[in-house]
């Protein structure tokens, strides 16, 4: 086997057993990365379980900005015996296995690169296996050349709340991690030669879930309750840490009945507000939506989605939940559906959804799932200069109605309390007034009032994004040879595999907002000869609702649905099988 030189992008992977801290590492090496002056991505795939299973994260450190999932392996730390056989599919040639010599001796040293580490063996004399992790990141550290003082903030900052003597435990760790990796440079069976990418380290790290909580709390909002429920638990992490400085309020509820109700309640009050759930919580949810609809009170679904039905693969990803919330609760009356793809997006649209929801009176959903709510990558900052909280609410009057028949359909709002008027609601259909009633014209008149409002929102919809030649575009009008559609998490992966192409011929739409379609998106599909749409679920969803909605009819559907987002080599691959070129 050939020694391994790796330059500008090296993709790390480490695997183990659930509990072996496969996520500790993470943690590390992330920071650790950037403050080593590289770009760094992040991503894991995880078992729900406790103990038992392998999870593994990926962790890619470049020259460049990173920010896709990729099969490819550099360098693989196996922790357990069956870490290697869990990513056989993605090992190659040139891969090189750093492990352990108990899983050295189950492994053929003439089919694959193993380098030896006595990860267990130190972890050991420091006091147990669990040590084995931060040794791991210390070897990783030394290879990719971060400075030991970089390290060892990052180590001080994870473990210095648990005491003296597990920090100083973790930093020999560290440290033992460092000269095991000086002594694979020394064999020179590894080469990385990675250059340095000076402002990184000034930069922000963070994930996709906390993106869209930014996104949140710069939109103004005041009050979240959720049950927990992976993989939006992050989010609501994320809220109620944040919650006394941002002046918001978060409640745990008994389920997800409850916590939507709860959510509407303070809206009516004049909170905005929001739920996070996955699929089959927010299945129970449904009634309560048609309940936003008919008492035309805003309330944002944040839906990060997960393979179903029922419990499916709990901690794995998928897009499966587009129908779901497209069609959910009994009755007619619009709503917003927002996708975001990359870290602007999630701040752009989670602000937005909270201004969407109050002027339109409606449920908007944001749609994310297990891949984006839990990758990492650096950017330089979020903005949020140009984001306005934009305030809808009327004070009220004596002869106040709060459902007015309107041209636009947008009746006044108020709460409770603001002026001398009364906000009267009823979930049944009802007057002007707010008043139940079953009179049949008032009825026809309401439903035509409610719906009126998808004119406005059409005026308000996102574009979507055309990018062509590597670069974002949206007034090029060519005829493309091939279309590449995406939507949600799919996007880096495919820009990626879009720019390393570097095909003239190829382009790239994406949409960060599925529902409504914006009017020009039938214009926009017809600019190329052949199309094809990457969805990670088994119908093509958005697909069959862009042919719902234009009569447009995509050429192919690039479906996956095992649990894993696309990589960029298989993005590579559909690409040049629909040009042709295999």
């Amino acid at each position: 086997m050939s020694n391994l030189k790796l330059e500008e992008d090296v993709s790390i992977v480490l695997c183990g057993e659930a509990g072996q801290g496969i996520q500790t590492v993470e943690s590390i090496m992330v920071k650790a990365i950037k403050a080593g002056d590289y770009h760094v991505f992040s991503t894991k795939e995880y078992m729900s379980r406790v103990r038992g299973g392998q999870n593994s994260t990926q962790i890619r450190a470049s020259s460049k900005r990173v920010r896709s999932y990729v099969d490819r392996i550099d360098i693989l730390v196996a922790l357990s015996e069956e870490s290697v056989k869990h990513l056989e599919n993605r090992i190659s040639s040139e891969t090189v296995i750093i492990c352990d010599d108990n899983i050295l001796k189950e492994l053929d040293s003439s089919k694959y690169n193993l380098i030896k580490i006595p990860f267990l063996e130190k972890a050991r004399e420091l006091g147990g296996p669990i040590y084995s992790n931060v040794i791991a990141a210390g070897a990783l550290s030394c290879l990719l050349g971060i400075e030991k003082e970089a390290f060892d903030e990052c180590i001080n900052a994870m473990f210095a709340q648990k005491g003296e003597k597990i920090l100083d435990n973790d930093l020999k760790a560290g440290s033992a991690g460092y000269v095991m990796g000086q002594s694979i440079l020394d064999s020179k069976k590894i080469y990385i030669d990675i250059s340095k990418a000076l402002q990184t380290r000034d930069e922000l790290l963070i994930n996709g879930t906390e993106a869209v909580g930014l996104g949140c709390i710069s939109g103004g909002c005041r009050f979240m309750s959720s049950y927990p429920m992976t993989p939006s638990s992050p989010l609501q992490v994320f809220i109620a840490e944040n919650a006394h400085d941002f002046d918001m309020i978060f409640e745990q509820a008994e389920d997800e009945i409850a916590a939507i109700n709860m959510g509407l309640g303070a809206s009516y009050a004049g909170a905005r507000s929001i739920v996070a759930t996955s699929g089959s919580g927010f299945a129970l949810m449904s009634e309560a939506v048609g309940l936003s609809g008919m008492i035309e009170t805003p309330i944002v679904i944040y839906l990060a989605q997960r393979p179903g039905p029922a419990v499916g693969l709990p901690t794995r990803t998928a897009q499966e939940d587009l129908d779901l919330a497209l069609y959910s609760s009994p009755g007619e009356f619009p709503r917003i559906i927002y996708a975001p793809g990359n870290f602007e997006d999630a701040l752009e649209v989670g602000h937005w959804a909270f201004n969407m929801a109050d002027k339109y009176q409606i449920p908007v959903f944001i749609l994310t799932d297990q891949y984006f709510a839990d990758i990492y990558y650096n950017v330089p900052s979020m903005d949020v200069d140009n984001l306005e909280v934009e305030d809808y609410l009327v004070e009220s009057f004596p002869e106040y109605l709060r459902y007015a028949l309107t041209e636009n359909g947008i009746s006044p709002r108020t709460v409770p309390g603001h002026g001398t008027g009364l906000a009267i609601v009823d979930s049944d259909e009802h007057t002007e007034e707010g008043h139940i009633t079953e009179n049949l014209d008032i009825r026809t008149a309401m439903v035509e009032k409610r719906m009126h409002k998808m004119d406005k929102i059409l005026e308000d919809a996102f574009k979507p994004e055309l990018f062509y030649n590597g670069a974002p575009n949206l007034k090029k009008e060519q005829n493309f040879k091939l279309l590449v559609i995406g939507w949600g998490s799919t996007y880096w992966s495919i820009r990626e595999a879009v720019e390393k192409l570097g095909n003239k011929d190829v382009a790239f739409l994406h949409f960060k907002q599925v529902y409504p379609l914006h009017p020009e998106t039938e214009k926009m599909l017809e600019m190329a000869e052949k199309t094809v749409l990457l969805e990670n679920n088994a119908k093509g969803q958005l697909a069959n609702l862009i042919k719902m909605e234009t009569g447009f009819k995509v050429g192919k559907k690039a479906l996956k649905f095992n649990g894993m987002p696309f990589s960029v080599e298989e993005v590579v691959e559909i690409i040049k099988y629909q040009l042709g070129e295999v």
